[in-house]
């Protein structure tokens, strides 16, 4: 039940909200401090995991997609005893802090995914939902539930309003993962002003819709038991995600309480008073915590150190009786790939008849997909032309639908590219699982955002993007990725790779599963390209090699992914004139760029 340390927290909570924020001078500080009541109770009695071990791997998912309430976060770390101390919140959103102006995961310990664009956290939780599902049905045994966590949302009126959370809701639905709670902070207010200016829909009734079940509760300000109560019935609900909305009241306590006045503005010194006088904060004292809230906050952290080492007797045990199984949980978690992998990947002579990078894609997937169970992923309702799915691949699906199971490994996304690519990071996010997701190259423009963050959160997602280059044909200029080889390559930490033929492609997703630490995108063609002499699978690791050499080389032709066989027929062509050319293939800029002066230049 509800007591006072309850009530002091959640002011504790509000009140630093507004030192923090305006300490910096810049921020949202009405967001925390209507949510405080809703996120205390969500941490206080559900939410458990380890601040000692943020990555422990059955810890509950927290993701706040709405970025405006990042302060909220930091403030939750900090007093719950992460790796966040008070002077670390005093240096909110200045440069190279751990709280920037918007939560990342490679900054900040305990943030699972950098969620500033609104509707990318949402759709990142499908992702985890979908992971856990996963690992659940592979590895738990009777008597051995080694993987029960949930994940739990906290987002706001604007990211409901994206289309990518909307794809992401609508596939969640779909695939009735009842481990997935979302809480709606519905308070009515964006940047612009109230939400009747662009935003009336019935929410709830869309969710319902989409196969989610569905809460409503009226005072999210007061009501803690109703608001515990209301996830306690979510966790019931296992064969569908829930989502619960909860009435607040936006900066509540401020003078301009329920008002866009306190959504992207610190609150001014003389309502930052008033706020602290409101809830029996001395007005003087600043970035103040009570020690009872400290000492009260303990038992999170004693709660999640108690369930991890639990989980780590449980796994121990596990390993005894399965020793495969248990072997592959610590191998995948610690990022290490299965022995020998690599001698898995085709390799192509000339004598090789000439074939579409798509197909020798194809032949990969089908090659290395057994041998690499961590590789998981599909395509956005474009499976037949993208050639993802392997011969031996289980559908994740839902098993009431008949079609497949939790423990199947391709996913079909459907025609939701955006969200496809959020959930990637998701996925990947979760830990121990290589997340891919496919379609034509041209429409990872509606999924840019979501790469983005791939990029900025050093996740590593492949994306596998067929229909490359003009030579795609018939389905003409809204088909033809024109501008999009440049602005991937704009992209800092993606490595965008462009394969030749088949051994540049066996050498693409080598690179891409090596580098744990980054994206990739592979652009296959859907005309054949030759198998070229000198192309080897080790070399595409430099990012560029000389494929041709010629002694005394007058010109050098440079070439990626499907122009590099016309270089090879250009240079035979300038021969019979007696000009002698070197070939270079440069499927990779981001791995020539990394290569030493001394090569790049020979």
């Amino acid at each position: 039940m509800t007591n006072s340390l309850d009530i002091l927290t959640i002011n504790t909570i509000r009140t630093l909200a507004a030192d923090v924020v305006r300490k910096a001078n810049s921020g949202h500080p009405g967001a925390p401090m209507g949510c405080a009541p809703l996120a205390h109770i969500l941490f206080s009695r559900f939410i458990t995991a380890n601040p000692a071990n943020p990555k422990w791997p059955n810890r509950d998912r927290f993701v706040l997609s709405n970025g405006h309430a990042c302060a909220l976060q930091y403030i939750l770390l900090h007093i719950l005893g992460y790796d966040l101390t008070m002077d670390d919140l005093k240096q909110f959103r200045q440069t190279d802090s751990k709280t920037p102006g918007h939560p990342e995961s490679h900054l900040t310990p305990g943030i699972e995914v950098s969620t500033g664009p609104l509707g990318q956290g949402f759709s990142n939780a499908v992702g985890m939902a979908i992971a856990q599902a996963h690992f659940a049905a592979t590895f738990n045994k009777p008597c051995y539930d080694l993987f029960t966590n949930y994940t739990y949302v906290i987002n706001g009126d604007g990211c409901l309003q994206e289309g990518v959370a909307s794809e992401a809701a609508s596939l969640a639905g779909h695939l009735k993962l009842g481990n997935l709670i979302v809480i709606y902070d519905d308070n009515y207010v964006t940047i612009d002003g109230n939400t009747n200016l662009s935003f009336t829909e019935d929410v709830l009734k869309r969710f319902e819709s989409y196969g989610w079940h569905t809460q409503y509760i009226a005072d999210g300000d007061n009501d803690l038991e109703e608001i515990a109560a209301a996830i306690e019935r979510a966790k019931k609900v296992t064969d569908k995600p829930s989502i619960i909305k909860i009435k607040t009241i936006i900066g509540i306590g401020s003078k301009h309480q329920g008002s866009e006045k306190v959504h992207g503005s610190p609150l001014a010194p003389d309502d930052i008073v008033e706020v602290k006088k409101k809830y029996g904060f001395d007005p003087e004292q600043f970035f103040h915590v009570p020690n009872e809230v400290y000492e009260y906050c303990k038992h999170f952290r004693e709660r999640g150190a108690k369930a991890e080492a639990e989980w780590n007797q449980l796994l121990e045990k596990y390993c005894t009786e399965y020793p495969e199984l248990g072997s592959e949980i610590k191998r995948r978690f610690s990022n290490k790939l299965p022995d020998n992998w690599i001698d898995h990947l085709p390799r192509y002579t000339p004598s090789d008849p000439p074939v579409a990078t798509r197909k020798s894609s194809e032949t990969v997937l089908n090659k290395i997909a057994d041998v690499l169970p961590e590789l998981i992923g599909g395509s956005a309702d474009l499976t037949p032309s993208n050639l993802t799915r392997w011969k031996t691949a289980t559908e994740f699906q839902p098993e009431s639908g008949g079609l497949g199971n939790y423990s199947g490994r391709y996913l079909r996304f459907g025609v939701r590219e955006h969200g496809m690519a959020a959930a990637l990071n998701g996925l990947a996010s979760y830990g121990g699982i290589i997340p891919f997701g496919a379609s034509f190259l041209n429409f990872i423009s509606y999924g840019l955002g979501a790469v983005r963050l791939s990029a900025l959160s050093c996740f590593r997602a492949i994306y596998i993007m067929t229909h490359d280059s003009i030579g795609l044909g018939e389905d003409g200029p809204t088909h033809q990725p024109i501008e999009t080889a440049a602005s991937l390559r704009a992209l800092p930490n993606l490595l965008f790779l462009r394969p030749a033929d088949g051994n540049e492609v066996s050498g693409a997703y080598l690179a891409a599963i090596q580098n744990i630490e980054r994206p990739s995108v592979i652009a296959l063609s859907r005309q054949n390209v030759p198998n070229l002499e000198g192309s080897s699978v080790e070399k595409t690791l430099k990012g560029g090699y000389v494929l041709k050499e010629a002694d005394g080389a007058q010109i050098i032709l440079v070439g990626t992914g499907t122009e590099v066989s016309i270089a090879v027929d250009a240079a035979n062509l300038l021969e019979k004139d007696c000009i002698k050319a070197r070939v270079v293939s440069l499927p990779s800029f981001e791995l020539f760029e990394e290569q030493s002066l001394e090569y790049r230049l020979s």
